[in-house]
């Protein structure tokens, strides 16, 4: 009889990228990959922990899974695994507890699993596995950098996800012409600080670009750079790509140089600005969006309205805005005045009005401009989407035939939810 089991992702792209080369290892395994709502043999929960809700909803869909089908086997993994296995271990009816260096190898515990005895390895993040998603018809995540060695001090990254390392160049290249064999049209490169990727090959992120340049893969997409590693070689190579995409997230998290430095970042507010701009002056069109977080302890009013001011400033298209998060081991914890939660809601309430703004504002700029579109499978009421070059989302009637394809449009007209329709170019 075929076994069945089913996965359940949280947190980032990079997460997704590993649970989908996971997912791959069973198929070849034998197991049937069914849906998570489905009745399993085999259940795998990729958790996060980049904030305490994060991991509230770790904890949420670990109970849910072990009420609904204790006689399944149900394998924790990843980054809360990794942080906190004591405290998962103390939910009955979890088998298996794996960290980031172990989840990898879990189709051999699961072989040796038995429901009267649980599980734990949680060594220390060492290991690289390039990874992949697959699971979707237009655009790829590939994991091609881990870890990180900044410990910015609201961070738990480091400790859950271990040191800096990444893929070589020649190994990603031969993903990628894999890839595009199976007609992957998007690649969204994910890391957890991919500035830092290749520094142990003596390898530089712009040098990776400048091989996928020459790849039959039509689009790369960046995921997230801290902008203290982008440079001017960097922006001037993007802006001539035929490529690489002008869309980037560029971690801010604060406006004021107080802060900045109490949370160990490694620039200075000058500096993103300079990044910012001069980004903006060599691909006017680029889609620029930026990390914030919302009361950081001993954030004054005025060190917030320092940040509201600075972003109000640059030409961002779009915030992603996060409360602090107290996280275990860091050394913000030090740090005796907080900000209370009703002030960081409304801080957060702040930044995220600021951050439609931008957003609207970016859309009305782009109205009658002309960009090349990827058209997903997904439909709704005869309609279908996709995101233009500069991660801009747009709609038309359902075609069947436009799927995984891209296409040079005008963006036309802008309805009541913030998206184009468009007209096409024969």
């Amino acid at each position: 009889m075929i076994r069945t089991v089913a996965f359940y992702t949280l947190g980032c792209k990079l997460n997704f990228a590993e649970t989908s080369d996971m997912s791959r290892q069973f198929s070849a395994a034998g197991y049937q990959v069914v849906d998570f709502k489905e009745t399993a043999d085999v259940y795998v929960i990729n958790t996060c922990a980049v904030t305490a809700i994060a991991e509230k909803k770790g904890r949420t869909i670990i109970h849910q899974i072990v009420r609904r089908n204790p006689d399944s086997i149900i394998a924790v993994i990843g980054c809360f695994s990794q942080l906190s296995p004591e405290e998962i271990a103390q939910i009955q009816g979890v088998d298996i507890i794996l960290g980031n260096n172990d989840k990898y190898k879990i189709l051999n515990y699961i072989d040796h699993c038995d429901k009267q005895r649980s599980v734990t390895s949680t060594s220390s993040p060492s290991d690289f596995v390039l990874s992949y998603s697959s699971d979707d018809r237009t655009r790829t995540f590939l994991k091609i950098q881990d870890g990180c060695d900044y410990f910015c001090s609201y961070c738990t990254i480091p400790f859950a996800r271990g040191h800096n390392r990444s893929a070589r160049i020649a190994d990603i290249a031969h993903i990628v012409e894999q890839l595009a064999q199976q007609h992957v049209n998007e690649i969204v490169l994910t890391g957890i600080n991919i500035g830092e990727f290749g520094k142990h090959h003596h390898e530089t992120f712009l040098q990776l670009l400048q091989v996928l340049e020459t790849t039959p893969i039509p689009r790369f997409r960046i995921s997230s750079i801290e902008p203290n590693l982008i440079t001017e070689e960097m922006i001037t190579f993007i802006a001539a790509s035929t490529k690489i995409l002008p869309h980037f997230h560029i971690p801010l998290q604060s406006g004021c140089d107080r802060i900045l430095n109490l949370m160990r970042r490694k620039y200075s507010r000058q500096l993103f600005a300079d990044k910012i701009n001069s980004i903006k002056q060599q691909i006017p069109h680029s889609f620029i969006a930026a990390d914030v977080i919302a009361g950081f302890p001993s954030e004054t009013e005025a060190d917030f309205m320092d940040t509201v001011q600075f972003i109000e400033r640059l030409p961002l298209a779009y915030l992603h805005v996060f409360p602090y998060s107290e996280r275990k081991n860091t050394q913000a914890l030090t740090i005796a005045e907080k900000v209370s939660p009703i002030e960081k809601k409304r801080r957060r309430e702040l930044l995220q009005t600021l951050s439609t703004q931008k957003h609207q504002q970016f859309y009305q700029q782009q109205t009658d401009s002309v960009h090349h579109v990827l058209w997903e499978a997904t439909q709704h009421r005869n309609t279908m989407y996709g995101f233009t070059d500069n991660y801009i989302r747009v709609k038309k009637t359902f075609d069947c035939q436009a799927v995984n394809t891209i296409e040079t449009v005008t963006l036309s007209h802008l309805d009541a939810d913030g998206i184009f329709s468009v007209d096409s170019h024969k």
